[in-house]
């Protein structure tokens, strides 16, 4: 039986990968996290953009560890906040800050929003670099914001994103049904069928 083919994941978000493995699970490729390669930190995020911060991490990676490297970079856009907090989301309330305070951050700056007005998306661009290949798909997914965390799955800002899909927050969705509709599910998508021609 042939080897299967590794894949860098370059992340140190243990959700993150967790989600990652999950939806390309099939694919034919051995995911590896940074923890196999104990002598590479995390490239920092300095891009003024998803795609600028997701092909950054990829490129590193790939330089680094001279294996196919696939990273993301993620955002929550909210409409009545113009954006934000878009490509600061992971550190919307600061450096070294928990979900829980980003969280509460956000709904402080939305307090006064009606929940008419709290139209929102989750959007992930993942970004593929290996020898003589750069790729970059984006995943979005629609909702709203509600006044209060509900559910006790997921991350970052899952408790408080209402899915219309769903009828119900990603935090209150099994990871299953998250992963059927999630911004990230969809960036990964194209990349799953990428990788399996490559195989």
């Amino acid at each position: 039986m042939p080897a299967r083919r590794r894949l860098v994941a370059a992340t140190n978000n243990r959700d993150k990968l967790r989600e990652i493995r999950c939806i390309l699970n099939g694919c034919g490729w051995e995911l590896l996290d940074l923890s196999r390669f104990p002598s590479y930190p995390e490239p920092s995020e300095s891009g003024l953009t998803l795609t600028e911060n997701a092909l950054f991490k990829a490129r590193v990676g790939f330089i680094r560890t001279g294996e196919i490297t696939l990273a993301d970079d993620t955002g929550l856009e909210v409409d009545a906040l113009n954006g934000e907090p878009g490509v600061i989301s992971a550190r919307y309330a600061g450096e070294n800050v928990t979900y829980r305070d980003n969280v509460a951050l956000l709904l402080r700056e939305l307090r006064n929003v009606p929940e008419s007005r709290r139209a929102a998306r989750f959007r992930c661009v993942m970004a593929l670099v290996g020898p003589g290949m750069e790729q970059i798909w984006e995943g979005v997914a629609e909702g709203t914001i509600l006044s209060e965390p509900r559910g006790e799955n997921g991350f970052g800002y899952d408790p408080v994103f209402w899915s219309p899909e769903l009828q119900k927050t990603f935090a209150e969705a099994d990871p299953e049904e998250k992963n059927q509709v999630s911004h990230r599910a969809r960036a990964l998508a194209s990349l799953k069928g990428v990788l399996l021609r490559l195989k």
